[in-house]
């Protein structure tokens, strides 16, 4: 027990070596959550443009839509072909060294990497949502007035999120454990954090397993919270 408690004290009490975790923590709930946010509007903005080039009457379509329309769901296809089939890892270091090599915020770096990163995956999984509402539904909508767009995002897409919603929720806990090779560029996240503690003391059990235990936590918090709101969704459905 003296053994634990001496080491316990060697790795986050003295030095104030705790606070390399609590940096790092905030460093990846920053880059997380501004990550999400900017893969759900890609996601979204993607999705729908696969969808719509997909719904379409391609009779309705002529000249410049029907040309502008090919083009963005071939820029679409190519996003997503290329995002989903290389490594995350690959794309931080490429944004890093050559892409935004002249970036001064490696911050901003992991943001944008990871928020592109999402974005592709969201985009499949908005338009898997938005797939399944029943066709009837889109055709409800064009037959009272509405335009293709008033109608998606009037009927279709509030229909398609609740559906999706465990997805996006699966989505964001990936990205919040795939933040963790940010180290790779040197920023100090949580999971750096902990290696250099690790690097510090040369004990790596209390630190990774702390690194581990917080990944862990933040887990368990977001799924509470979607259990939530996926209980009052379920109500809001029964009236």
């Amino acid at each position: 027990m003296n053994s634990f408690s001496e080491k316990f004290y060697q790795d986050f009490i003295q030095d104030d070596r705790w606070k390399f975790i609590t940096s790092g923590l905030k460093v990846t709930l920053c880059v997380t959550f501004v990550a999400l946010i900017i893969g759900v509007v890609i996601g979204v903005v993607v999705g729908i443009i696969r969808c719509a080039y997909d719904q379409q009457d391609k009779k309705e379509l002529h000249g410049a839509r029907k040309a502008a329309l090919s083009i963005l769901n071939l820029i679409a296809r190519l996003y997503v072909t290329i995002i989903r089939g290389t490594p995350a890892l690959v794309q931080l270091l490429i944004m890093y060294f050559i892409i935004l090599v002249s970036a001064k915020s490696k911050m901003v770096v992991a943001m944008l990497t990871f928020g592109i990163n999402s974005g592709a995956y969201v985009a499949e999984v908005i338009r898997g949502g938005i797939m399944s509402v029943d066709s009837g539904q889109m055709e409800a909508g064009r037959a009272l007035g509405l335009s293709y767009v008033q109608t998606m995002r009037k009927i279709i897409l509030p229909q398609a999120f609740k559906a999706v919603l465990p997805s996006l929720v699966n989505e964001l806990i990936t990205l919040l454990k795939e933040t963790s090779i940010c180290g790779y560029i040197g920023l100090n996240e949580l999971t750096r954090g902990g290696d250099i503690i690790r690097g510090t003391t040369f004990d790596a059990l209390l630190p990774l397993f702390g690194v581990a235990l917080i990944y862990l936590a933040l887990v368990l918090i977001i799924s509470y919270l979607f259990s939530l709101v996926e209980r009052r969704l379920r109500k809001s459905d029964r009236y």
